[in-house]
């Protein structure tokens, strides 16, 4: 009756640790999914944040050419062959290359990250400091 019961119980042991086995497997499949999931949604926000940057810079960039050319300029007053040579600041294309002049160096070829918010931590995961067992 004993040899019964151990068969049975190491029986049943087997079975869990294959359950076991593959519940661990199919989280960890599960994980590599979220993974790459949560990586091109991060690429597609910095995508996003980075084009809205770009149009924020031209019409900036536009705004300063738009009060330029109100401006008097030492090109009106050129003479016209050199005039003809260059173009006048209205109709110049909006330049990439202004946003990098006006940043700090500390912040420059930062992209700012959103404030990620992290999840509120269950009841049960939390440690009774006065508790627990410190030793050195």
């Amino acid at each position: 009756m004993l040899t019964v019961l151990f068969l049975f119980s190491y029986g049943l042991m087997t079975v869990l640790i294959v359950e076991q086995g593959s519940t661990i497997q199919s989280q960890r499949n599960l994980i590599k999914v979220l993974l790459r999931d949560s990586t091109e949604l991060w690429a597609a926000k910095g995508k996003a944040i980075g084009d809205q940057q770009m149009v924020q810079a031209q019409a900036q960039a536009q705004t300063e050419e738009k009060t330029r050319a109100n401006a008097p300029s030492t090109q009106a007053q050129a003479p016209s062959s050199h005039s003809l040579s260059t173009q006048t600041p209205s109709t110049q294309t909006p330049s990439t290359q202004v946003v990098p002049q006006r940043r700090s160096p500390s912040h420059a070829g930062k992209i700012v990250k959103p404030d990620t918010q992290l999840p509120p931590v269950p009841a049960s995961d939390l440690v009774d400091r006065r508790r627990a067992l410190s030793t050195i």
